[in-house]
This record gives C-alpha cells, sequence and structure tokens, in this order.
C-alpha cells in the first residue's frame, strides 16, 4: 500500500548492486519507531571529457545498460564534461580501470551511490519520506526530502563484556532503558545474591551467551550501541568468541551480522557496520567533540566527570581481582560488569555526547558513527552546489602534493607580565574563506577570467571570481545556523557547527580530498599571517605592546598594571576599534564585506612565557597565566606546560601550579622550593612519584630503544609468571612504574629505594628554572642550603 509522508534520522545507509540496478537501504530512526527506505534500480554516474567520448563508448559496448549523456558541466579545465550511466555502481570502478590504462579520467567514479542520492538533494540525516509502498517497517521506492529540523528519541544500550587476559569471553552486559541484563558463563551460585538492580543471567556456553545476546537485539531492538572501545575490544571479541563457537553474531536489525572492515591507513582498526543501528565509541565520541583528557580510560574519564570509577579501577591487579570474581564470585563479576555499562552511559549524558554525534550528522552529512570524515562532509556540502555552478570534480591526485605554509606563529617575548589581555578572531579560517571569498570553482574562474574583470585579488598571485562560488555561501550558511544555535543555547549544535567549519581550509590542504591545492590553502593561511600581522601594528600604534600571537589570537601587554575594569575597558575599545578598522580598510580598498570579528577572550593580571629550553628564545605555545573575568574571579590556566604531558609525573604538576601560583599571586615562593624538594627527599611526596605511561606495541618489538616504561613492564611481567598470574602487558597497554635505584620498576613489583636525586634533577629542577630563570634565580641556589641541612 501507498505510504503516508513521514519523518525521520538516518541512521545507517548501505548499498548493494542488483540485475535491474544499485539499491539504496536506508535504516530511519522515526516517532513511530525504525523504518526501512528501499530505492531500488538506481543508475550510478560519473563524468569523462568529452573529447575521449569515443574511447568511453568503445568501453561502454561491453556494460548492458550504460550510456553517455551530453549535460551542461566542465571540468576544472574548463573542457566540457559528458555523463557516464551506468546500472551497476561497480561498473564505474571497472571503467575507471580501463580508461586509466588509455590515460583517459573518469570523474567522481568513487562517490558511493547512497552518497550522491542523499547530497544531490541536500539531505544530511533528517529525510521526509514522501510516496512509496509500505510493507510492515519497510517502505519501498519512496522519495526523500530534507527535513533538517527534525530530531529522533533513539533508543540506547550500553554494552560492555569482560574477559580472562588472553580474551576468553566470560560475561555480556547490556543497560538499556527497559532492560539491564548480564549473561554469565557457569552455573549459578547456590546462594542467590541479594537484589543488585538488574538480571544476571547464567549461561552453559558461550554458544548459548551468543545466542542470548542476539535473541536480546531482537527482542529490544535498540538504534544505538555506546561502550568504551566497544568496537576494537568488545565487538571484536564477541565475534572472535561466536566465530569459534560456530554461532552467528546478529546483532544487525533484522537478524544482519556486522559486515567488519579494516581501516585502509591505520593497520588493526576496525570498523564494525550493521544495518539499522548505530555504534558509537564514547573515546571517540569525546575526541570528536573535543574532549582532552590525560588518559582516555573508563575509569580516567569517569573519575574526572562524574568524580567516581569502576568497581575495580586500572589497578594493576585488575585482571587478577576480575578472574578471582569470575572463578569465586561470579554475582561480583557480574556487578563490576554493569557498573562500566551505566558509567559510560552516565559519561554520555553528562558530556551530552549523543546530543553532539546525532547534531554532527545532521550538519556534516556523514553517518552518526562516522567520526574523522573531514573531506567526505567536505564533499557533502560541495559537490552539489558546485555541479549546479556547472562544473565537476577533479580527481585525487591530480594536483601533486607540496607543502604550504601553515598558520602564523608570532615570536614569543618571554618573561612575567601584568595585565595582559587576549583577542581572538572569531572563526579566523571560515571569516577569511567568506569575506575574500576563496573557493575552488572561484578560483578557476578567477584564473581564467579576463584582466578587466572584477576579481578579488588573494597571495601568491591567486585570483577568486566575485559571482561564481560555493563555499563562501556554506560558510555563510553554516555561520548563521552557529549564531542561531548559540541563541537557542544548542551547545552540541554550535560545537558541531565550528567543528565543521573550522575544518574546510585544512581539507584544502590535505593531498587525499579531490579539491586540494595549495593555491587555495595558502590563499587563507597567508591572509591570516597578514591579518595578525596588521593586528600586531595596530595594537602598537595604540601604545601597548604584542607579546605573542598564534594563528587567531593576540596576547597584548598593556605595559603597566591595570585594574580588571581597566583592562576589560580596554579590550572593549580595541575590539570595537579593530573591527570598524577591518570593516573600512576592506570596503574601500576592495569593495568586500568584512565578515573578519575579533573578540576578547581573556583578561591576564599575571601572565608567564617561558623560554625554551636550554636558551634564551622564547617559546611557542607553551604559556601561564592568572586569567581574571568580569566578575573578579581568578583561574589559574595552563597551555602546552608540562602539567598536561605523560612525561611528567603528578609530583611535578603539582610543583609546576604551586610555584606559578605563589609567583602569579605574590605569595612567598622561595620557601616553597625548598620545603617541596626537602619533602621530596624525605619521602612525604612518594604517592606523586608514579610515572603513567602508555606502552604503543607488544613489549618483544622493541628491541634496540626500550623505553624505561618498557623495562618496567617486562619486570612486571616476569613477576606475574613467578606469581602464577597471567602477563599483563605483552600486547600493550598503560603501566605505573618509579624510577629507583636500580632503574625503572612497576609498583607492583618493585624492590629498590626510590631514587630521590632523579625526581629532583629530572622532574622538579627542570621546571623551576624555567619558572625562576627570568627572575634571576634557580632551583639549586634555593635548594642547596636546605639540602645540606637535611
Amino acid at each position: 500500500m501507498a505510504s503516508n509522508e513521514l519523518t525521520g534520522f538516518i541512521l545507517t545507509r548501505h548499498w548493494r548492486d542488483g540485475q535491474a540496478g544499485t539499491q539504496l537501504e536506508f535504516w530511519l530512526a522515526t516517532d513511530v519507531g525504525p523504518r526501512k527506505v528501499v530505492l531500488t534500480a538506481q543508475t550510478s554516474v560519473a563524468f569523462v571529457q568529452a573529447r575521449h567520448r569515443s574511447v568511453v563508448e568503445a568501453q561502454l559496448a561491453f556494460l548492458p545498460g550504460a550510456e553517455v549523456r551530453e549535460l551542461a558541466l566542465r571540468t576544472f579545465g574548463r573542457e566540457p564534461a559528458l555523463g557516464v550511466y551506468v546500472r551497476q555502481f561497480r561498473d564505474l570502478g571497472k571503467l575507471a580501470r580501463a580508461l586509466q590504462s588509455q590515460q583517459v579520467p573518469l570523474y567522481e567514479a568513487d562517490v558511493r551511490p547512497h552518497d550522491r542520492y542523499l547530497m544531490e538533494r541536500f539531505i544530511t540525516a533528517g529525510v521526509l519520506v514522501e510516496g512509496g509502498r509500505q510493507d510492515g517497517a519497510t517502505i519501498v521506492d519512496c522519495r526523500l526530502k530534507p527535513a533538517a529540523g527534525y530530531r529522533p528519541t533513539v533508543k540506547v544500550v550500553s554494552l560492555d563484556i569482560e574477559t580472562s587476559a588472553s580474551e576468553e569471553l566470560y560475561s555480556i552486559a547490556l543497560d538499556g532503558e527497559d532492560d539491564r541484563v548480564v549473561f554469565m558463563l557457569g552455573t549459578a551460585p547456590l546462594q542467590s545474591a541479594a537484589a543488585m538492580g538488574f538480571t544476571v543471567v547464567y549461561c552453559a556456553h558461550r554458544a548459548e551467551m551468543v545466542e542470548r545476546l542476539n535473541a536480546w537485539f531482537v527482542e529490544h531492538d535498540p538504534d544505538v550501541i555506546v561502550g568504551w572501545s566497544v568496537v576494537q575490544f568488545d565487538l571484536r571479541v564477541l565475534q572472535k568468541t561466536a566465530d569459534a563457537c560456530g554461532v552467528p553474531l546478529l546483532l544487525g536489525r533484522e537478524r544482519m551480522p556486522i559486515a567488519w572492515r579494516t581501516h585502509p591507513g591505520k593497520q588493526g582498526y576496525l570498523f564494525a557496520p550493521m544495518p539499522g543501528r548505530v555504534v558509537i565509541d564514547g573515546i571517540e565520541a569525546l575526541r570528536a567533540a573535543s574532549w582532552s583528557f590525560p588518559s582516555f580510560s573508563l575509569e580516567a574519564v569517569s573519575q574526572e566527570l562524574l568524580g567516581e570509577g569502576k568497581d575495580i579501577g586500572d589497578a594493576y591487579d585488575k585482571m587478577a581481582e576480575i578472574e578471582r570474581r569470575f572463578q569465586e564470585d561470579k554475582p561480583a563479576l557480574a556487578t563490576y560488569n554493569i557498573r562500566d555499562c551505566a558509567l559510560v552511559l552516565r559519561i554520555f549524558e553528562k558530556a551530552r555526547l549523543l546530543n553532539f554525534v546525532l547534531e554532527r550528522a545532521q550538519t556534516t552529512g556523514l553517518q552518526a558513527d562516522h567520526f574523522g570524515g573531514s573531506i567526505a562532509a567536505f564533499s557533502h556540502h560541495y559537490l552539489p552546489r558546485m555541479h549546479r555552478l556547472g562544473y565537476v570534480a577533479p580527481n585525487v591526485g591530480d594536483i601533486a602534493a607540496k607543502a604550504y605554509p601553515g598558520g602564523y606563529v608570532m615570536d614569543s617575548k618571554p618573561g612575567f607580565y601584568d595585565s595582559v589581555v587576549v583577542l581572538d578572531y572569531k572563526s579566523l579560517y571560515p571569516s577569511i574563506i567568506r569575506t575574500f571569498l576563496v573557493d575552488p570553482v572561484g578560483l578557476v574562474e578567477g584564473e581564467n577570467a579576463g584582466d578587466n574583470e572584477a576579481l578579488v585579488h588573494g597571495p601568491q598571485g591567486t585570483r577568486f571570481s566575485r559571482d561564481v562560488h560555493c563555499l563562501p555561501d556554506i560558510v555563510t550558511t553554516l555561520s548563521r545556523a552557529r549564531d542561531e544555535a548559540k541563541r537557542a543555547k544548542n551547545e552540541p549544535l554550535s560545537q558541531a557547527l565550528k567543528l565543521l567549519m573550522n575544518s574546510f581550509s585544512g581539507v584544502l590542504g590535505a593531498s587525499e580530498c579531490r579539491f586540494f591545492n595549495p593555491k587555495l590553502v595558502s590563499a587563507v593561511t597567508l591572509r591570516g599571517h597578514e591579518m595578525m600581522k596588521l593586528t600586531r601594528d595596530f595594537v602598537e600604534r595604540r601604545g601597548y605592546e604584542a607579546i605573542y600571537g598564534d594563528t587567531d589570537s593576540i596576547f597584548i601587554w598593556l605595559k603597566r598594571t591595570h585594574t580588571n575594569a581597566e583592562a576589560h575597558a580596554v579590550a572593549a575599545e580595541l575590539v570595537r576599534d579593530i573591527n570598524a578598522w577591518w570593516t573600512g580598510k576592506l570596503r574601500d580598498e576592495q569593495q568586500l564585506e568584512s565578515f573578519l570579528e575579533i573578540e576578547f577572550d581573556t583578561h591576564y593580571a599575571r601572565f608567564f612565557m617561558p623560554t625554551i629550553r636550554g636558551s634564551d628564545v622564547g617559546s611557542k605555545k607553551r604559556y601561564a597565566g592568572l586569567s581574571v573575568d568580569a566578575s573578579g574571579k581568578e583561574e589559574m590556566v595552563y597551555r602546552g606546560l608540562e602539567m598536561a604531558r605523560s612525561d611528567w609525573t603528578p609530583l611535578a604538576r603539582q610543583f609546576q601550579e604551586g610555584l606559578l601560583s605563589r609567583i602569579f599571586r605574590h605569595q612567598p615562593y622561595r620557601e616553597f622550593v625548598a620545603e617541596y624538594a626537602q619533602a621530596t627527599l624525605a619521602g612525604r611526596k612518594d604517592e606523586l612519584l608514579v610515572y603513567r605511561k602508555r606502552l604503543r606495541h607488544r613489549l618483544d618489538a622493541y628491541q634496540v630503544n626500550v623505553p624505561p616504561q618498557v623495562r618496567a613492564a617486562r619486570l612486571a611481567d616476569t613477576h606475574n609468571v613467578k606469581l602464577s598470574r597471567p602477563r599483563q602487558y605483552q600486547h600493550g597497554g598503560w603501566i605505573r612504574y618509579v624510577m629507583t635505584q636500580s632503574g625503572p620498576e612497576p609498583l607492583e613489583a618493585r624492590q629498590s629505594l626510590i631514587d630521590y636525586e632523579h625526581y629532583l634533577g629530572k622532574q622538579l629542577q627542570p621546571i623551576a628554572d624555567a619558572i625562576l630563570y627570568p627572575l634571576g634565580e634557580s632551583f639549586v641556589a634555593l635548594t642547596t642550603m636546605q639540602r645540606k641541612l637535611f
């Protein structure tokens, strides 16, 4: 029967070739439950230069149903282009390879059919379904239109497994809105456990665990699966277990298997697409949303975001405790397992990750669980608009990779300062694209325009059309949408739009992108250089001094101590005058509307810019300051300093924070340095001496250069073997160790005395001297007398 109109949100998309053509399949989340949309007999298209028509037609003789059509399109070389239409998408790949041997390029042959269908209709994620035939939850051969404002209420399940050290499956936990269950290998204990808020189902063998898992997904039918390393660990181990048991793992809708794929450039990295369900890894979602943590372990993130952690935590004997619980206390293992699921759900809620992921899908046009993908997102927005201007896209590699200038970083002037204000340009690169009309098609038009035509002249002799372009309009649309999202206090949408806009210039500079062109990206970055230099000149004409600048930010020393109110007033005046200056300059000199907007960012009552270690040259991207907002609230800010790096222990980070805080607040600091060193030597800081480092490779991969963390890990595993415990570090992981008089030793197997001189010389002294040097003092001078007394 015919379907009524239905609004939905695309969860997954797939294509397959059939005899009648390519079939597209979209699973949607809707207000009436999941729906599958099937579009049959779709043709696929690519483009070729018209002068190669005879060569192409000779090849098409071997492809039934293929045809060439004349179109009002041309290549970036300004040659007329033809459309090549085939029934099956894979035929485009065959044709491209055949033509390549004859030096005939086929353009856009790699654009996947479901992506082309959506982008040419300006659909990203929200869709309006019209017409078609409906059979249960499936709608066939309907029409899809964009429905940008629709957001679904999705059904989420958090999945987590527990295993032995050798990845033998012990339990599977599922925490969903309508069920909380753990499938546990083994028999139920004789005494029933107290009520735990979830169900434990005991399974006689692993095959039963997989079968029950499959059945759970059919019964509860979630839209979204979340977890922590859920693809690279949980789903991978589940697939391995299912294969070993000879039982299919059928977690997709309609009991479909996972269509595993490997990353083309990242060895061992897996994708786990499944029909109708989105799989979102918490670590990748946090990184995509620009969250940063010293460690992305579930324990570390939980502690920082929620103030609590896992039932066992990241202790070095975690695997031993999991093994003990499995053998002796399965209800306790189930509690540990389900708690991890609950923590993931709470992190998603706290960080609004699901909102961000859905908004990102609507913004980029990418599937919700497709992280990264800046090039694909750019193409999704750019290709259909470019086609409507009469162009087809070039192929990847048409322009050879070549270096181009990056962002402007001003030489810093190291030292301590009072009253520093920071101004930064709002979305600098997108605003440059929008103001100076930087655009791939615009560049083609400009390079082929006559000398008398009104063009926008850019760096390195580039010329851009004022009238024919796509990217400035795309940025304008996204920028207005972001302003609206901010007004609506929709932070996930605002963040998604900001990240997408900021990715555009990087995409133009990525050789893997079909629009790569050093001229384009240089037209953006070099314009940024010019802007920052002109901004520096402007503020220095006002009697202030620019002590540092980085890409879009300028740090301005006000030359004397200002009250907080005075500093904010100076910053507001500078912002107003700089923006007005740009508006007048661009209008008068190039008849351009300025979208360049500098904003006030921070007032630092006290500010410190260090030198590069071992020299008098100011560092870059490293500073600290005592910021003060308009209400007078103070906050210590650290950027790029040792506090955030894994090479430094908590001892060093705490020392750096304490020393800078005292100097900034004009408190006694010499005594602090001496007493901190003395307390370290006396053993009163031992809990802060632990290095926590990641082992990025197998232990046996380290042969020539063996870093301290590897030496510690080898000692730890030797110790585990002696105690009949499983070895923990052979395949990587995180190790915690201290430096002793015998070298690095793991916490779980330390035998030697702490090497306190190591911590003074390698951890405290470098930090202290970087801070004390501008003040005419040194760590040795401040600690020598106390150490003699001690």
